[in-house]
């Protein structure tokens, strides 16, 4: 009887779980910027300093430093259900970053690998301010 009230409970779980899943990409250079154009509205943050952001950042990126003491805070004010990309530097910070949105229950997290170096390597755009 009781495996028959866990068979009749099981697709029930399986959906709720399914339905809340989370998608975490690492993407090259190439597929995050195909990501992040193909994405309506996407969310682009670059989770550096006041600095490196000023020295050169990725267009319409938003500025939330991982090492400010209200990080958490900063990024559980964003849309929770749009897709996030995240970067920083070289990818430390922003693999963080990453843990972060996903605890706090982000559902689309996209990190890209190897930060704005990577992007620059490959003489992608950026924006100085």
């Amino acid at each position: 009887m009781k495996i028959k009230g866990l068979l009749l409970i099981l697709p029930v779980i399986l959906v709720s779980f399914f339905a809340h899943a989370q998608t975490v990409k690492k993407l090259d250079v190439q597929n995050f910027e195909k990501k992040l154009k193909e994405t309506k509205s996407p969310t682009l943050v670059d989770v550096r300093t006041q600095d490196e952001y000023t020295q050169g950042h990725l267009a319409n990126a938003l500025l939330i430093d991982i090492y400010s003491r209200d990080f958490k805070s900063q990024v559980s004010k964003l849309d929770k259900a749009k897709p996030v990309f995240v970067y920083c530097k070289a990818g430390s910070r922003s693999s963080s970053a990453v843990d972060i949105l996903s605890d706090l229950g982000f559902r689309e997290i996209y990190d890209l690998n190897g930060g704005i170096i990577a992007w620059q390597r490959v003489n992608k755009p950026i924006v100085k301010k």
